[in-house]
């Protein structure tokens, strides 16, 4: 890990970093733009930064290939780059105070205190140091903050911009801090935190939301109805929200659970009527859960539809000058890629098309086995079991000895080189893999540098390759919020 040798705040002021970083041709030429404005502190009336949890370079491929092939459209991120807008692109490196590989909250902590600190610990130091929070700042500056995401609120990447905890697992005490902290638009699942019946302590959390004049919203129709002119607390799983893949199938949950899109809009709706601004971080958190899962459908759709954000803020950024968009990811996860199979890697292209008759995720493939256990099974699914509910989930015939080796991870009693790839998913992707072609390095997140892509008043100061860190510092300087960073 590099030491912070030269001042941030000079780089940010002068933009002297990023001259260094080109001139010494550490990362090669910009493909961006060649820039045609030069901004200054205060120039960003709002913040807009928006993560793709877990997402590998291979994820951002594997999104493009299919929308392309499958819808006729690449996606915006990829659009951007093809672009003559103004914009940065660049690599971060995404490593936290204790490991080269981050985990979300270190990740999101970074960028939310300008602080790195150890996995696990969200704004919160390893001498009990607890650092002020970007939205904490903003809301002190009388500007708007919210939070949307497709995981649980209380889970590490959007609590990583506005609370301080010592360990992310304590979800049930991030819930209460949401409650003191008064921020704006907060959008997720997590119900069983907040609801007096889950949790143990059986607080009512969304009686004191509404008793500090939130409106509340647990389905789609609630927040289509809910007042603009009201703070926001919109949770609609007990979990997390489901994969897009399900809900693509699934009419219950179309018309019950908000999109990221929809959801972005909504807060995109409410906090511009804020005449001093907003920071907003919009969260696509399935997209790691799925790499974890090496569950190629459930990721590659939930990365279409945080696309589908993108093109949402996009269309509210157009014609601004006021506006800073930072569009990353925290961590690599897990590596996917779509691998050159057959006589020239001709069957590539039709073996990825399998996935577009996916109807679930493997979560729901899961929740299916378990349904269709039989009396005195034990707690492992059967074989004929695996082979009907993988066929009708994805409409792929698997084999009696592939739907065995399935078996046997769910008994413990898969074997494997590498033994990170025992568990059932990477054995059910491994075996899909066969058929769809994408396959994963393993379940855990990876060291890379990260995609980082910005545009509006402060991306001409991002240098080619950044330390996360750097982007705290690049938020409150060009919002002008620098005096409320302290404390």
């Amino acid at each position: 890990m590099s030491d912070n040798s030269f001042s941030r705040r000079d780089f940010l002021k002068t933009g002297a970093l990023s001259s260094l970083a080109l001139g010494s041709g550490l990362m090669g030429r910009s493909t961006a733009p060649a820039k045609k404005f030069k901004s200054n502190p205060g120039d960003a009336k709002n913040v807009i930064f928006l993560v793709s949890d877990g997402m590998s370079s291979g994820t951002m491929t594997l999104a493009d290939l299919v929308k392309q092939d499958q819808y006729g459209d690449k996606t915006h991120w990829i659009k951007l780059y093809e672009s003559d807008r103004e914009y940065h692109r660049g690599l971060m490196d995404m490593a936290s105070l204790n490991s080269t590989v981050t985990d979300s909250a270190a990740a999101a902590s970074s960028w939310g205190c300008g602080q790195r600190i150890n996995n696990g610990a969200v704004n919160w130091g390893p001498n009990d140091e607890q650092y002020k929070t970007i939205c904490e700042i903003f809301r002190d500056a009388d500007k708007g903050t919210g939070l949307v995401t497709t995981a649980r609120l209380t889970h590490a990447t959007p609590s990583g911009f506005g609370i301080n905890m010592p360990a992310r697992g304590m979800e049930n005490e991030i819930a209460v801090q949401y409650s003191e902290r008064g921020y704006d638009v907060l959008m997720g699942g997590g119900n069983r935190h907040f609801h007096p019946l889950l949790r143990e302590d059986g607080r009512d959390l969304y009686s004191e939301f509404t008793e500090n004049g939130y409106t509340i919203a647990r389905t789609k129709r609630e927040l289509n109805r809910a007042t603009r002119n009201s703070k926001l607390l919109g949770i609609f799983d007990d979990s997390h929200l489901p994969y897009t893949v399900d809900q693509n199938t699934l009419s219950d949950l179309q018309e019950g659970v908000p999109t990221l899109a929809e959801m972005t809009s909504s807060a995109l709706d409410r906090l511009s009527q804020n005449e001093n601004g907003f920071v907003l971080q919009i969260e696509g958190a399935r997209v790691d859960h799925a790499a974890h899962g090496n569950d190629p459908a459930g990721m590659i759709y939930d990365q279409i539809a945080f696309d589908d954000a993108i093109k949402q803020v996009m269309d509210f950024s157009d014609g601004r000058d006021d506006t800073l968009v930072i569009l990353t990811t925290d961590h690599g996860n897990a590596n996917p890629g779509l691998s050159g199979l057959g006589s020239g890697y001709g069957d590539s292209p039709n073996m990825m098309a399998t996935l577009y008759d996916y109807r679930h995720s493997f979560e729901w493939m899961y929740e299916e086995f378990t349904k269709q256990m039989p009396a005195g099974s034990g707690s492992f699914p059967q074989v004929n079991t695996i082979r009907n509910v993988v066929e009708y989930a994805t409409q792929t015939q698997i084999t009696t000895d592939e739907a065995l080796m399935i078996k046997r991870a769910f008994q413990g009693t898969f074997e494997a080189p590498f033994s990170n790839r025992e568990g059932v998913g990477a054995v059910l992707a491994g075996v899909l893999a066969n058929y769809n072609g994408i396959y994963f390095i393993g379940t855990n997140h990876t060291a890379d540098y990260v995609e980082l892509a910005a545009w509006g008043p402060g991306s001409d100061r991002i240098p080619t390759f950044v330390r996360n860190t750097a982007l705290f510092d690049l938020m409150v300087e060009m919002a002008g919020v620098r005096e409320y960073a302290q404390g």
